[in-house]
């Protein structure tokens, strides 16, 4: 006796195809405004009936490294999960939102190669803008605090930026200047240039 909902590839199956979800990796040196952002977006697209999933590498670090401490390799294992965390979401109809540094284009372009459907947005800041923001914030949203003091002062030298390079994106679908713009209004220029992809 069949399954009373078989799967059949000209059917069911494809349907099941057209229902994976997306993946926006939103990036940028630390302080630049990407969390904000994230969930400014996150609010834009509720408000449309589109529901997402915010991964934050600052959060996901919290379990994975409890004790971080910044190399290398540790990063690469970080956001190969994340990656791969991604697109598990995506491939079972869950649209999500990254949250993170990914200070090497290897890492974003890792995970744009194991989604099917995938924008970077480049949250674009002067160094110095990132440094005064960091050092002001009250609400980390899970960021470490005072990451810019410790690495002038040498105790952490691999902040992307300053003692890690922080390589900007080629050919990102989305630039937004966050020096410029307030959180929403990126948000909403996020949503402007790719609302035929997020709100498909």
């Amino acid at each position: 006796m069949g399954l009373p909902h078989e799967l059949d590839e000209g059917s069911a199956g494809a349907d099941l195809v057209q229902r994976q979800g997306w993946v926006v990796w939103i990036t940028g040196l630390p302080g630049s405004g990407k969390s904000v952002i994230a969930r400014a977006l996150q609010k834009m697209l509720l408000e449309r009936d589109v529901m997402t999933q915010i991964l934050s590498s600052d959060e996901l670090r919290r379990y994975l490294t409890p004790k971080p401490t910044y190399s290398q390799d540790e990063r690469a294992i970080l956001y190969g999960s994340l990656a791969f965390i991604a697109s598990l979401l995506a491939k079972n109809g869950v649209n999500v939102i990254i949250d993170a540094t990914g200070n090497l284009k290897k890492y974003r372009d890792d995970c744009r190669a194991m989604v099917d459907r995938f924008a970077e947005v480049y949250v674009q800041c002067p160094a110095e803008t990132c440094v005064r923001r960091e050092r002001n914030r009250v609400n980390t949203l899970h960021a470490p605090r005072g990451i810019y003091n410790r690495a002038m002062s040498g105790k952490a030298p691999t902040v992307p930026g300053l003692g890690s390079p922080y390589e900007e994106p080629v050919r990102p679908e989305v630039v937004v200047e966050s020096d410029k713009m307030e959180p929403d209004k990126c948000a909403q220029a996020i949503l402007n240039k790719l609302k035929a992809f997020l709100l498909k």
